[in-house]
């Protein structure tokens, strides 16, 4: 199924949607949440239904977590309002709406962040999640105490807090330490964030006293971190670890960005200590959705009836030490074929994996920006929308419109879908002609992107389009 532009889909209408779930969701509402299904698990893991979701047990506490895990960075946003400045407003009805079919398919793990939507998110997915049994969901956030200014144990703890408010629960399910490895300085980071404020040691005995469920960390960046925290797994005792893993950073992840650890590493440490895997980017940031039209030829050839998108799902769900595999499934489409994957798993074969390996090295040679629009760049204090830019020039050269030379015979066609795209997609005052270079958004990336750099290669690129110079 060929994912829709933005446009398209913000084209459905409300009324389209609720009356497309109403009826079944009710009906899937009445399906126990696990049971035996039809086809050999994998390890960990139990089937629902025939038709149902997969589930993987939770080694702790022996709950039943759906494969397909709710990440909810990028919940919808009211028609009209921009989506990036700060000041969108979040569609709660479209939100509670994508939340009950979710529930009434078998996804019982929602993950959230007091960082995402712009402070939005936890307050719109508790209000999402209250109208349901809290015994039918699993809530996942984080202590995500970026800013130097949130590094005292006092604004931690605020956070904290605040979390459980905006939530409306008594208790978190599974709380993360945000983005550890993020920074210049890894190491020096995470202890200014967690250990010389004393949160490390206060969330442990949080998760004794039962307030957390389970405590855990997601990992980017600096691998020594990533290192130090699982040598001492005897005194933490990890519950859950959550990393970026698909079939291109498993065994490539430099090649995407240097200061990347490949998936095969990262998992392979957490399965030598049976802590579980949570996986996100498994879409590296959507662009295995998005990929060249060649690549997603490829792909169809093999499997006519399966997404473009399946395939990357398929693969970070095979693993038995995966417990969820997230998705930010803003749209409607994205969701019903993500739970269509899902429910039940098709694991990938050997064979697969070696084509999807092949397929992770003929997208290398589509060089894109590894911008997984998690927006933590923004707001620009000059007014770029650097998501916006970066999505632009991805999507130009995964769909073969990029004006590579002036000499190709395609040149014309592709300049003007380019200029003409660019424009549309970013508001000129927005471009990357106006960044100056201050910097303040490269240390809040988490795939470490020289955004400044990225910005003047673009705003060159585009001026020698219009100027028709010579490549």
């Amino acid at each position: 199924m060929k994912r829709k532009s933005i446009s398209e889909k913000t084209d459905l209408s409300r009324r389209d949607f609720l009356k497309k779930i109403g009826a079944g969701a009710a009906a899937a509402l009445a399906i126990p949440g696990c049971g035996n299904g039809n086809r050999t698990a994998l390890p960990g893991e139990e089937s629902g239904e025939p038709a149902g979701m997969t589930y993987r047990t939770n080694p702790k506490t022996g709950e039943k977590v759906s494969l397909l895990g709710y990440g909810c960075m990028r919940w919808p946003t009211i028609a009209g309002t921009s989506g990036r400045d700060g000041d969108e407003q979040l569609d709660q009805e479209m939100i509670n709406a994508l939340v009950d079919y979710a529930i009434a398919h078998g996804v019982n793990y929602f993950d959230t962040s007091p960082a995402y939507c712009k402070g939005q998110s936890e307050r719109a997915t508790g209000i999402a999640l209250k109208r349901h049994p809290r015994d039918k969901y699993f809530i996942a956030t984080k202590l995500s105490n970026f800013a130097p200014s949130t590094w005292s144990r006092e604004a931690s703890m605020e956070m904290y807090r605040n979390s459980f408010k905006e939530l409306q629960v008594d208790h978190i399910d599974y709380l993360l330490l945000h983005g550890v490895g993020m920074g210049d300085d890894g190491m020096a980071e995470f202890r200014a964030r967690y250990i010389d404020n004393g949160m490390l040691e206060f969330l442990l005995k949080e998760r004794e006293e039962g307030r957390i469920g389970n405590l855990g960390f997601s990992y980017h960046g600096d691998v020594k971190v990533f290192d130090y925290l699982l040598e001492n797994h005897d005194r933490y005792k990890w519950d859950f670890v959550q990393i970026q893993m698909n079939y291109v950073d498993w065994r490539h992840a430099k090649e995407v960005n240097t200061r990347n650890t490949d998936a095969e590493y990262l998992y392979g440490e957490l399965e030598k200590r049976g802590i579980p895997a949570v996986i996100m980017e498994p879409l590296l940031g959507g662009r295995l959705s998005n990929v060249h039209n060649h690549i997603a030829a490829m792909l169809k050839q093999r499997k006519p009836q399966a997404s473009v998108a399946s395939w990357a799902f398929r693969f970070a769900g095979s693993f038995p030490g995966v417990l969820t595999v997230l998705s930010g499934m803003t749209y409607m489409e994205h969701l019903e074929d993500n739970v269509k994957t899902f429910s039940p798993l098709e694991a990938v074969t050997a064979e697969d994996r070696e084509f999807l390996e092949e397929t992770a090295q003929t997208m290398l040679r589509y060089p894109t920006i590894p911008c997984n629009d998690c927006k933590y760049c923004m707001p620009c204090p000059y007014g770029l929308d650097i998501p916006g830019i970066l999505l632009h020039f991805n999507k130009c050269i995964n769909e073969g419109n990029m004006p590579s030379s002036s000499r190709d015979a395609n040149y014309r066609k592709a300049r003007r879908i380019f200029l003409i795209g660019y424009d549309r997609s970013v508001p000129r005052l927005r471009q990357a002609n106006h960044c100056i270079g201050c910097n303040q958004c490269v240390r809040h990336c988490p795939q470490s992107i020289n955004i400044p750099a990225q910005m003047r290669r673009i705003d060159r690129f585009v001026e020698d389009l219009k100027q028709g110079r010579e490549f």
